[in-house]
């Protein structure tokens, strides 16, 4: 580890970055996932990974979705850079796991035996795997693991419910984000209009049910094919169904019609940047939730068509966001209905 550093910085995990020098740990090619704890460390014995969508969908697509491929993929980004960070999407996920070692110093109130998912990107976490992901055909988001991993002291970690099994709370944690930054924005916004593009997946079936909790009346669901749209309409999450290729603009526009004030993408591929600009009415907003998002597509792109929307990189932390998202699955049927079976699956 990197010695004499400053306890803010400590904090922010410099002291693990082994290269390059001078970036925090989200932007390093290479962290120490030496699990010795710090003083203000915790180390996490871990359990399941959850690696997020457009990661998960990159590494099949690219290893023809053979599964021992995609584990050994996984494997090797591990073992390059002491954390899960996808070279191509550059996104990484969450995971499960029991606390076993809590430094001194650790401000983040967790004890030795809890078990806790973690609310920080795989992609900013020193980790190790030591099971080499025996137990995971390559097939699935959540990957059964044995290593260890360790959280800083800006850090973030929720102790796991005890009335939800494993899968689903990780699921539902793993996109906590994106249901609080939709509820942040409808309501500061005051709009009545939401369109949701994914909004079958586990992030957009919690944005539709975020955005009607915060005040929306005019909810608009984009899904994939017929099969999805059935799906979101059985569940009852939006007003209106419609069907398009995300990433085609054009039949984005001609799907949703009227333009809403608000835009939500939940897309996992590249390519919805453009089709949400059009979707979004002018001086209205979009909330790019996707780690498939290009910033250069959707901001030159809004700049060609002389679009006038805020266009907001989803942060995946809002402050009570993990309360929220569970909520939301204990309190709507339709977000049970679409979620439980892709968790199952």
């Amino acid at each position: 580890m990197t010695t004499n550093v400053l306890p803010a910085e400590r904090a922010l995990g410099v002291h693990r970055v082994l290269a390059p020098a001078g970036v925090l740990p989200q932007a390093a090619e290479r962290l120490d996932a030496d699990p010795a704890v710090g003083p203000d460390e915790v180390r996490i014995a871990i359990q399941r990974l959850n690696l997020d969508a457009a990661s998960f969908r990159q590494l099949s697509e690219a290893c023809g979705g053979d599964g021992p491929a995609v584990r050994s993929a996984v494997l090797d980004i591990v073992r390059n850079r002491g954390k899960v960070q996808n070279p191509v999407t550059g996104s990484g996920g969450m995971l499960l796991g029991v606390v076993d070692a809590v430094g001194e110093e650790s401000p983040l109130g967790l004890a030795v035996g809890q078990r806790v998912a973690t609310l920080v990107s795989l992609t900013l976490t020193p980790l190790r795997i030591t099971d080499g992901l025996a137990g995971w055909d390559g097939r699935s988001e959540q990957v059964p693991a044995e290593g260890t991993a360790i959280l800083f002291a800006r850090s973030i970690a929720a102790v796991l419910p005890g009335d939800l099994p494993d899968p689903v709370a990780l699921a539902v944690l793993d996109v906590c984000g994106a249901p609080a930054a939709t509820a942040r924005v409808v309501r500061r916004s005051g709009a009545r209009s939401v369109t949701v593009l994914g909004a079958a997946g586990k992030s957009g079936c919690l944005s539709l049910a975020a955005a009607r909790a915060a005040g929306a009346t005019e909810l608009t669901g984009l899904v994939r094919d017929d099969r999805e749209a059935a799906a979101l309409t059985a569940a009852g999450l939006a007003d209106r169904v419609v069907v398009a290729d995300a990433t085609d603009p054009l039949a984005v526009a001609a799907a949703v019609g009227t333009p809403a004030e608000v835009t939500v993408v939940c897309v996992d591929a590249p390519g919805a940047e453009h089709g949400a600009v059009l979707a979004t009415a002018e001086g209205g907003t979009v909330v790019f939730f996707s780690m498939a998002t290009s910033f250069a597509q959707a901001a030159l792109g809004a700049e060609g068509m002389a679009a006038d929307v805020t266009m907001l990189i989803g942060n995946g932390y809002t402050p009570g966001h993990a309360a929220l998202a569970l909520d939301l699955y204990r309190s709507t049927p339709g977000v049970r209905a679409l979620l439980d079976p892709r968790v199952r699956a």
